[in-house]
């Protein structure tokens, strides 16, 4: 039997007592993809990308690992959420204009010292200063843009984020706070997503893997010798407590920068299938959901309940959740995921019967979590927790 048949089987009797449709964490591949995360990092903190977890209790347990250190949250209501439940740390991802926010972030000393907020231009200082309803200093991180640019700056490769780029706009902006009452620039953060978000072994696609490969190698690089540079500019404007960078697909390169005092990971905890692609590790699959059989149509097919749960990003296959276990299923190509029905084609399907679950992996990591109220978390063939997802406790971030 391969390690995947015997996983189906534990998950089948670990949950046998529960109605499809429903979501499982395995805890034993999420501490192991918890641990190799830990290795690739090489000593320096991991930084959990909240977004990849959507899960309190989840959360809690990295968190009380070795090797891991503070939040990456994703918007300001969650990272005020997050500070009142007692976490002390957390890095807001991107810039908000939460008003009322602003406005309980500015009042509150508790949250004002747990909460820092990302910064790329004036303009969000001011939007912060027009809301105050107290004196809390607010604590501050610059984003610059990690692009590489190509053709003389024809080319773009990477995410369109903040508008920094030169160290010079970057101290520009770091002697505007230092003069600014009521504000702290502690951090600098940079999302190196074209090196750490994008597989360099798409399957089937040799000369596309090697035209990715060589990319990051160039990005690498490039964005070593950048990010010293824009450290230094920074540095020598304000006190930095930290500088972060990275994301699941970099830890090892990221952490090798001597610049770069902390990682940031959330997706390779639960190892979503867009995370299989990558040469340089290997997790273990951790966050699966079922779907129950309803219907079979023929030979070689059988019908799921819904599961057409697509990812965010440009639309393709490659953000489409994939039926996992037991091996061998397809999709029908006329057909795909659906919102209340999805055949599946392949000799497995002659195996299954009315009520048997199908597994499956969706695209990214956290997206799951807005499916579900409720994770049950595995260890061997029992479940020996149920936690609610952000979704399941009435936080809706989005």
């Amino acid at each position: 039997m391969s390690a995947a048949a015997a996983d189906r089987v534990r998950y089948d009797r670990a949950t046998a007592h529960l109605e499809a449709p429903v979501a499982i964490v395995d805890l034993d591949a999420f501490d192991d993809n918890a641990r190799d995360l830990v290795r690739r990092a090489g000593g320096k903190p991991i930084r959990v990308a909240s977004k990849s977890v959507r899960c309190r209790a989840l959360l809690e347990r990295v968190l009380a690992r070795d090797g891991f250190a503070g939040i990456m949250s994703f918007t300001l209501p969650e990272s005020l959420w997050l500070a009142r439940e007692g976490f002390d740390d957390v890095l807001l991802a991107y810039p908000s204009t939460d008003r009322d926010g602003f406005a309980t972030l500015t009042s509150d000393p508790k949250l004002a010292a747990a909460v820092t907020v990302m910064v790329d231009d004036p303009t969000q200082l001011d939007l912060i200063d027009s809301v105050r309803a107290g004196t809390e200093e607010v604590r501050v991180c610059l984003e610059w843009d990690t692009s590489l640019r190509l053709l003389g700056g024809r080319v773009r490769v990477g995410a369109l984020r903040s508008p920094l780029r030169e160290p010079e706009q970057l101290a520009g902006l770091a002697r505007l706070i230092a003069r600014r009452p009521g504000f702290r620039l502690v951090g600098l953060m940079a999302y190196e997503g074209h090196v750490a978000g994008v597989g360099d072994a798409v399957a089937e696609r040799p000369l596309r893997s090697r035209a990715i490969r060589l990319m990051q190698s160039v990005a690498r690089r490039d964005l070593a010798a950048r990010r010293a540079a824009a450290v230094r500019a920074v540095r020598a404007e304000a006190d930095l407590e930290f500088v972060n960078g990275g994301g699941t697909g970099s830890v090892q390169h990221t952490a090798a920068e001597d610049a770069v005092t902390e990682i940031a990971a959330g997706s390779g905890l639960y190892q979503p299938r867009l995370f299989d692609h990558y040469t340089s590790f290997r997790g273990r699959p951790a966050a699966l959901f079922a779907q129950p059989v309803v219907r079979r149509p023929g030979v070689g097919v059988v019908t799921v309940l819904g599961g057409g749960y697509p990812a965010s990003g440009a639309a393709g296959r490659d953000r489409l959740p994939v039926p996992y276990l037991p091996e061998g299923l397809a999709y029908d190509a006329m057909e795909g995921p659906g919102e209340v029905q999805t055949p599946l084609l392949g000799t497995a399907a002659d195996d299954l019967l009315i009520g048997d679950k199908v597994w499956f992996r969706h695209a990214k990591a956290g997206e799951l979590c807005e499916r579900f109220d409720t994770l049950r978390l595995i260890e061997g063939d029992r479940v020996v927790a149920s936690v609610p997802t952000y979704r399941g406790e009435g936080r809706t971030f989005l």
